[in-house]
């Protein structure tokens, strides 16, 4: 850091109480103080952070640094009124992208934008340009022009594949659904995580625009956010477009880079933009699901937990905002609050499968396999009185796993025999029932003769090469065995059930100082209750006491 220059009446005050003591406690207090705002940022502790780097900046006017961290750290503690005011006492060319687009989406929000788009984007953004220039035109009824800037978007550009959903959208606003309804394939295809506010907002601009059952199809399924979607957008008779003024473009295109950003692990930015995007549109409920989300992965998951709760009861993304806290739950080693969280979501009286299957989850992984396996069936019941949920075998399947878990392999048996009987061909049916049978020494070859129908409906699952291997082992094949487990760990080399077969499989042929290489690889990642067996096997070699069942 540079050296921090004293405003003149500061100065003058400090030099007349003592001329020289004065600037060395003053520069000592600032690098003090500019030592626990990045220790605050590091931490996690945004807000903090945010009002240290300010207190540096009023200070001292000329010092940037400060002044541009205050800013993006109250943007991420999801103080805009801060940042906001921060960032209207800087030059905006020395704003960073989030602070940029958080003061555009401001001005959008409130009808001041009166300056060329472009001209808000850093050089390395200026892609996003022409998307907001296209939702300004549209804005002013011009949406022939925003289409035509929208078709200026290169294929190379990194938002290239969001062209159709904006021009779908533009259109979809404009009153144009006969020109919309081809854009909206492709839109959805790119979507990935977005799809379901995508078909959301083209099903609400169909239904808005007389094309109600064009509208409502796009809303057909198990899924629970779009039957709540259909049944709430099917009773109004203009449904208010979600996705339809210049803020609400920003917004949802600020969520799309911000989820592309998350997937190459670009730092904090990804939750700045979720951050900038809850403000520019507060009712793009999948950008306040982001930022809960983001916020847990920065280390806030208290904050994450609250920015989730902040959605309200009739949230049309309110069971996957309870599968998010309940998860940060877990993941934070808060086992019981997760727990009591999932049960009050089931102790309304009118609960879905989402509740059911969520309270399984919980009790699954707490490894109270009877109580999840209960749980479960609640999920199957509610699926089968007509409610949404998944297709009712994959609910069977999880099912007859707690109960396979939980040591009741009879009435597992049978729940994962009529998940096998509702899907016949599915993968992971058909090896979790193979593997199953074939650790009990059941039925071994109809066993291996479903693993194998597994692997080659699904050749790259690692886990179920694994199951191939070790069914073919089981059957004595110990050299075609470690080939095919050798695959499999090479696919997925965390997985330590995967290398202690392989381990098991090379010791049995004779193989034995790679066989504790393998059993080595297996120990990085072994649980508890795999690890002992899996180190007594390293110590003294396989026998009967440590082979894998």
């Amino acid at each position: 850091m540079g050296p921090i220059t004293l405003t003149c009446s500061l100065a003058l005050a400090l030099a007349a109480a003592a001329p020289g003591q004065a600037r060395v406690d003053f520069l000592r207090s600032g690098a003090s103080t500019f030592v626990a705002a990045r220790a605050a940022a590091t931490a996690g502790d945004a807000r903090r952070a945010a009002m240290l780097y300010a207190s540096l900046a009023a200070a001292d006017p000329n010092d940037r640094l400060a002044a541009r961290r205050a800013v993006g750290q109250a943007i991420l503690a999801g103080d805009m009124p801060q940042a906001l005011r921060l960032a209207q006492r800087q030059p905006r060319d020395e704003l960073a992208v989030d602070a940029r687009l958080l003061m555009l989406g401001e001005a959008l929000r409130k009808g001041r934008v009166d300056k060329d788009i472009g001209t808000e984007f850093p050089q390395q953004f200026e892609f996003m340009a022409p998307f907001l220039g296209a939702w300004r035109l549209s804005e002013r009824g011009r949406w022939q022009d925003a289409l035509k800037l929208l078709d200026s978007v290169g294929a190379s550009s990194p938002l290239g594949q969001f062209v159709p959903e904006h021009k779908a959208l533009i259109l979809l606003a404009a009153g144009r659904s006969a020109e919309a309804r081809p854009l909206i394939a492709p839109a959805l295809a790119a979507a990935k995580g977005r799809a379901n506010r995508l078909r959301i907002a083209f099903a609400t601009g169909l239904v808005a625009r007389g094309e109600r059952d064009a509208g409502l199809a796009l809303l057909a399924g198990r899924d629970v956010t779009l039957r709540t979607a259909a049944a709430r957008v099917g009773a109004e008779r203009r449904p208010r477009l979600p996705i339809a003024t210049a803020a609400e473009g920003l917004s949802e295109l600020v969520v799309a880079l911000a989820v592309s950003l998350d997937a190459e692990d670009s730092g904090s930015l990804p939750l700045g933009l979720a951050q900038v995007a809850r403000h520019a549109d507060p009712r793009n409920e999948q950008a306040t699901l982001l930022t809960g989300l983001l916020l847990d992965r920065s280390g806030r998951g208290d904050d994450g937990i609250a920015v989730l709760r902040s959605l309200p009861d009739n949230s049309l993304f309110l069971a996957e905002a309870r599968d998010a806290e309940v998860r940060i739950l877990l993941g934070g080693n808060r086992q019981q609050e997760a727990l009591a969280r999932a049960r009050a979501f089931v102790a309304g009286g009118d609960a879905q499968a989402a509740d059911w299957l969520r309270l399984g989850d919980v009790l699954e992984a707490m490894k109270r396999y009877d109580e999840a396996a209960v749980a479960y069936g609640g999920a199957a019941a509610a699926v089968q009185a007509g409610g949404a949920g998944p297709e009712p075998w994959s609910i069977h399947l999880l099912r007859g796993a707690a109960l396979e878990q939980g040591g009741k392999w009879p009435q597992a048996e049978s729940a994962l025999e009529l998940a096998h009987k509702l899907a016949p061909d599915n993968p992971a049916v058909l090896n979790y029932l193979g593997y199953a049978r074939l650790e009990r020494g059941e039925q071994l070859d109809e066993a291996e003769a479903l693993i194998a129908e597994a692997s080659r409906r699904a050749p790259d699952d690692a886990s179920i090469t694994d199951s191939l291997g070790w069914a073919q082992f089981k059957r004595g094949k110990v050299a075609a065995a470690i080939l095919t487990l050798q695959r499999a760990a090479a696919a997925d080399p965390a997985q330590s059930e995967i290398h202690e077969h392989l381990g098991d499989a090379l010791y049995t042929a004779g193989r034995k100082y790679e066989a504790r290489f393998a059993w080595q690889a297996a120990l990085v990642t072994a649980e508890d209750d795999v690890r002992k067996r899996v180190q007594d096997k390293i110590g003294a070699g396989l026998n009967a006491a440590t082979a894998a069942p």
